[in-house]
């Protein structure tokens, strides 16, 4: 399956949505023409299907296997599942800070030093969550091969951070896609073509990389 065949598919559930004359508004304060909401496949199954081949297609081109595949909280966990399930593999779950009670895990499961592990992400904007997520399970002795993703904005500042951190970002489809798939469609203009570029273009300036 393409890039564009997925895009399609987040498009016509309404995972993803355009409106670059009415931007929303992310929980950062920034505003975007484009709102991508991948919690929207669990729902449906045969898409669901599709996105946990095209994660196990991705790691079976990677060199050497995981050992463990790890969800980032809390719309990489239900991908995360159906991955390790489809692949036999153990799965933890990585919250974005300790919890405040309990026995205060920041990571839910059973990791061992040593292991490989492949994490799990619905959406890589800056890449902060993941990122983060990774460096949880590194202090627990674990070795993160790769952050897989359905989707990303495909902004450099991103692919900068992972390229710090040592770890590979790879992803089943992302922003150039999706325009490319809304132009085959004519589901966008050229001046919202622009204004989507445009967009992505005015966050790659330092001050908006996070």
């Amino acid at each position: 399956m393409t890039k564009d065949e997925i895009a399609n598919d987040l498009l016509q559930i309404g995972a993803v949505k355009i409106s670059p004359d009415h931007p929303f508004t992310w929980t950062s304060g920034l505003t975007s023409p484009i709102y991508c909401d991948n919690r929207l496949t669990m729902s449906y199954p045969e898409i669901r299907k599709k996105l946990t081949m095209a994660f196990a297609d991705m790691i079976k081109q990677m060199e050497g296997g995981p050992d463990v595949i790890a969800g980032c909280a809390t719309a990489g966990i239900p991908h995360a599942a159906w991955l390790s399930d489809y692949l036999g593999l153990p799965m933890v779950y990585v919250r974005s800070k300790p919890k405040g009670h309990g026995k205060g895990n920041q990571i839910e499961g059973n990791i061992k030093k040593g292991q490989r592990v492949i994490l799990i992400e619905d959406l890589v904007s800056t890449g902060g969550s993941a990122l983060n997520a990774v460096q949880a399970l590194q202090e627990e002795g674990a070795e993160v091969t790769a952050v897989c993703a359905i989707f990303t904005y495909g902004l450099t500042g991103t692919a900068e951070a992972f390229l710090e951190q040592g770890v590979s970002l790879s992803t089943i489809t992302d922003f150039d896609s999706l325009v490319a798939v809304l132009e085959k469609k004519d589901g966008i203009s050229e001046k919202g073509k622009k204004q989507l570029f445009g967009w992505r273009e005015a966050l790659q300036e330092p001050a908006h990389r996070s």
